[in-house]
């Protein structure tokens, strides 16, 4: 036999108490497959009688033996020693209402769960712990006056700078054409025009976007003087939908330290629209719904939904 090791099981036995288990199932197999075939092989009725009782208590017999040889082994196995006992917590696993009241398992998953956020926790403190955020006594010391407020960068690129990405996001689309103007000094407007599908106006602070509208490709979208009209609504509520919808987008995509691949993700995503009317709900398979098309896309997918089916 083997020796026992530290945590209290013996393995040898614990892998004959597998073969054991294993034999055991093929008796209990041989049993069935015995009451399946029934009474065969025999002439008279007699006979397949006789035979037929004879094999099944062969097969009840070797059943019977590899149960008590599985009984036997599963005493040698030995219990293995808990390092960490849970106390009165163990009896929970007791409970023979496991759908009811899971408890122990629950607790069990908290627990698990608890040792990861220590392990993670502690990862976290050695890199804060890494970057020196105190200032020094002689700083503090140095000046009472309030230093004045770093002004952001981001929001004072250079026009070059934005005309440079806006024409690199032109090239980008053949589909989309995009006039870019700045009607109120440095601030940009873009008039962007999906192939005949739609016109989008898009008002630009810098390099961040802060408003914009979409209408139909027929409607007009300059006002009495000549200026991009930024207030109007479209007369049709498929674009409003729309416009809703890009606002949304605008609120999704936000990257304050790289503005221009926000811009780039946001028109990526606006050139989704050019099958706003061929493209079929992924959800419903309809073309219209209350007599829209799907007016949603997916910002990660971009395949286009329902107002309704996407929720």
């Amino acid at each position: 036999m083997a020796d026992l090791l530290s945590v209290g099981v013996n393995l040898e036995a614990f892998a004959q108490a597998i073969s054991a288990i294993q034999a055991l199932r093929s008796s209990v197999s041989r049993v069935f497959d015995c009451l399946k075939d029934g009474m065969r092989n025999k002439e008279t009725l007699e006979g397949r009688e006789k035979a037929f009782i004879a094999h099944f208590q062969d097969n009840l017999h070797s059943v019977n033996r590899d149960l008590n040889e599985l009984e036997r082994l599963s005493n040698l196995v030995g219990k293995p020693s808990e390092n960490h006992p849970l106390h009165n917590s163990g009896l929970l696993s007791l409970d023979p209402v496991q759908d009811k009241t899971p408890l122990y398992s629950q607790l069990l998953q908290a627990y698990k769960w608890s040792n990861k956020l220590q392990y993670h926790a502690g990862l976290a403190s050695g890199l804060l712990n890494q970057q020196s955020l105190k200032r020094s006594a002689n700083q503090m010391g140095v000046s009472a006056k309030r230093r004045p407020k770093a002004q952001p960068t981001t929001l004072v690129l250079p026009p070059q700078y934005v005309d440079d990405v806006i024409s690199r996001i032109d090239r980008m689309f053949p589909e989309m054409s995009i006039h870019l103007s700045r009607p109120n000094g440095t601030s940009a407007m873009l008039l962007v025009t999906l192939g005949k599908v739609l016109k989008v106006i898009v008002v630009m602070r810098s390099l961040f976007i802060d408003r914009t509208i979409v209408r139909g490709y027929s409607e007009n979208v300059y006002t009495e003087d000549g200026k991009l009209d930024i207030w109007s609504k479209s007369n049709y509520q498929v674009f409003q939908k729309v416009t809703d919808h890009a606002t949304t987008a605008l609120l999704h995509y936000q990257l304050p330290q790289m503005p221009d691949v926000v811009v780039r993700s946001f028109m990526t995503w606006l050139r989704s629209y050019i099958k706003l009317f061929q493209a079929p709900c992924q959800r419903c398979g309809k073309f219209l719904q209350d007599g829209l098309p799907p007016t949603w896309r997916d910002f990660r997918t971009l395949e286009a939904f329902h107002d309704t089916c996407r929720q």
